[in-house]
């Protein structure tokens, strides 16, 4: 039996010492064979630490995304070179976005993408809202809406290529396959304090480029299974997108990092 841990959304940098000594004894005490982290590890100004400390406090297969926050204060490019150098030196430490396929049993297998939000879901020109994020990523800082708007389907379009050229490869040699991703891929997917996010958060929130790509492939295997595991809303739930493809919500809160689920395979 194989057990993988699934966490999100875990924020280290709003932890205590001992907080972030329970939130490990947590893991741990789930004894996963393997940790699967869906992005918002830290920020970008200690992210090499946080990794380090994840290396030597879980003795497991780190399998991870990264998320928003993982970026604030550095640009994409920056963290970028810094994540692959980070995983170049570590053992158990691995970026899903440039690992392929990895098996997680003979039947499942695993593949991911940070996603990102591309405005093209709800109202993005009514939209009031103003993420830190178009302020503490240098990429953003300084763009006007539509600038932003151009780049934010630019990340969209991104994730969406990455799920056609590795999905299929996944579900050629795995019946079940699981997509570790930081930003819910449908409307339906955006749970927040209970419900789904309204028009104006779900341009911020929810990468909707990824969604259409993941429904064009299933629809070419309608005998595989694809599950899918996200975060970035903070709020808990599970959507059927069709009979083939669900995708799973973690719930998250800051301070409290939570395992999400533990799966056995």
């Amino acid at each position: 039996m194989t057990r993988a841990v699934w966490l999100t959304d875990i924020h280290l940098n709003f932890l205590k010492p001992v907080q972030i000594d329970k939130f490990y004894q947590l893991v741990r005490a789930s004894r996963p064979n393997y940790v699967l982290i869906s992005g918002d590890i830290g920020e970008a100004p200690q992210l090499q630490w946080y990794m380090q400390q994840l290396e030597s406090r879980l003795p497991f297969p780190i399998y991870f995304v990264l998320g928003n926050h993982d970026y604030y204060g550095a640009s994409f490019a920056d963290v970028h070179t810094l994540t692959k150098g980070i995983v170049s030196r570590s053992q158990r430490l691995h970026w899903l976005t440039t690992s392929g396929v990895v098996e997680l049993a003979p039947d499942v297998g695993l593949i991911g993408h940070e996603g990102w939000a591309d405005g093209r879901a709800g109202d993005y020109f009514t939209s009031k809202v103003l993420l830190s994020d178009y302020l503490a990523i240098r990429d953003f800082v300084g763009l006007d809406e539509m600038q932003r708007f151009k780049l934010l389907n630019q990340l969209g379009d991104e994730a969406a290529r990455y799920i056609h050229e590795w999905l299929p490869k996944a579900l050629d040699k795995y019946p079940q396959v699981i997509l570790l991703t930081h930003v819910p891929p449908f409307t339906e997917a955006c749970w927040h304090e209970g419900g789904i996010s309204d028009q104006e958060w779900l341009p911020h929130f929810v990468c909707q480029a990824a969604g259409e790509a993941m429904v064009q492939v299933m629809a070419d295997y309608p005998d595989r299974q694809l599950t899918v595991l996200c975060g970035h809303s903070h709020g808990q739930g599970s959507v059927q997108v069709r009979d083939n493809l669900r995708v799973l919500t973690g719930g998250a809160e800051y301070g409290k990092p939570q395992v999400q689920q533990v799966f056995e395979f």
